[in-house]
């Protein structure tokens, strides 16, 4: 059992998320689901908690009603060893391009996500003043990182 797991609150479709990150990211695997029986204030055999883990992180997905939704305060970093799987991790997470800033991208569930190259602290922090100043700016003008531009900047 981990000690510190995530957990994600969903209105009422938290088992189609997680078949959908299960499905992203290649070690996912669902752990546990748990349903509502007739007390719970959604439909009996609706999914009520689903465990699963992705990047070998553990997450417990909820369904707990119309509540609370996400907001970009909170997001999830993927480091990526290169820009192919940049790529991969953005055509398949990214939802909406008005949504995405610098590496930040919301899925269709409204989860955020940071879709950065594994080195992006020794990217934007050079020795050299200048250079890092060259890289924050190109950052700043990207949605999905362009390790290269980053790199040349």
């Amino acid at each position: 059992m981990k000690n510190l797991v995530p957990c994600l609150w969903f209105e009422n479709n938290a088992e189609e998320a997680v078949n959908f990150y299960t499905s992203v990211f290649k070690d996912g695997r669902i752990l546990q689901t748990t349903r509502y029986d007739k007390t719970g204030p959604l439909e009996e055999g609706t999914v009520l908690t689903i465990s699963f883990i992705i990047n070998g992180t553990e997450f417990l997905a909820l369904n707990g009603g119309p509540h609370f939704t996400f907001n970009p305060a909170v997001s999830f970093i993927v480091n990526c060893k290169d820009q192919n799987e940049i790529d991969y991790y953005w055509d398949k997470l990214s939802s909406s391009s008005a949504d995405e800033q610098c590496g930040w991208l919301k899925d269709k569930f409204g989860l955020s996500w940071q879709i950065v190259p594994h080195n992006i602290s020794e990217l934007l922090h050079n020795p050299d003043p200048a250079k890092s100043a060259r890289a924050m700016k190109a950052l700043l003008a990207m949605k999905k990182i362009e390790i290269d531009k980053l790199v040349t900047a």
